[in-house]
């Protein structure tokens, strides 16, 4: 099974004592997300950030990465999709196996996702044993949300953040998806980012900061 891999930024202190995973969108691949280490990392500065690139190669666009493909946007099947969801969210739970074992505890690992990677983050996350120090989804969607009371694992605080005016992944899924978590006992924020597509505002960024701050118990 194929390892994920992608761009990493250091910890600026030069001591990581914690770690923030960014999981990128439908197309994209890790070098789309890493870059927002720059605003982030001077507040946290001794967190390290990973940005992995998704195992697949776009059938929409070959020059980025899926996790899965879409049906709807590329032609794929309901199988296709199926499949290639099931081995990218054992490479992912792989992959966090990994990061605990090189010594990073996962109460000090926390899952930032945007768009597909935030249906990765809450799909995998919420299923390992070990809960993670908190999952950050912006502008994505909670898959299968009737199987997880009885999948959920583990209860990490979870931020959600979803522009209004989202042309690619219906506003609605947010409520969707806090409703459900709330329902299964999950700690659950929720933010609308007032006028924004698809994307991130630094509205939501800031909050993001915020919430991964206070669940990394980063005080000043």
């Amino acid at each position: 099974m194929t390892k994920l891999t992608g761009p990493e930024r250091p910890a600026v202190s030069g001591e990581a004592d914690s770690l923030v995973i960014f999981l990128h969108g439908y197309g994209a691949d890790g070098n789309d997300l890493v870059g927002l280490a720059d605003p982030l990392a001077p507040h946290l500065p001794n967190t390290r950030f990973m940005a992995p690139n998704a195992p697949e190669r776009c059938v929409g666009n070959p020059m980025g990465y899926q996790w899965f493909p879409i049906p709807w946007m590329d032609g794929s099947s309901e199988a296709q999709a199926l499949g290639s969801a099931e081995t990218s969210f054992r490479l992912l739970d792989a992959f966090l196996d990994e990061v605990e074992a090189s010594g990073m505890p996962p109460e000090r690992t926390v899952l930032f996702g945007f768009s597909q990677g935030t249906m990765m983050s809450l799909q995998v996350g919420l299923r390992r044993k070990a809960p993670l120090g908190g999952i950050v989804g912006f502008s994505g969607r909670l898959l299968r949300p009737e199987t997880l009371a009885g999948e959920i694992a583990s209860k990490p605080p979870v931020l959600l953040v979803h522009g209004d005016a989202d042309p690619v992944v219906p506003f609605a899924s947010l409520k969707e998806a806090a409703d459900t978590l709330v329902t299964v006992g999950v700690e659950t924020y929720a933010h609308v980012s007032k006028g924004m597509q698809h994307g991130i505002a630094p509205d939501g960024l800031g909050l993001a900061l915020q919430f991964i701050r206070a669940k990394l118990g980063i005080e000043g």
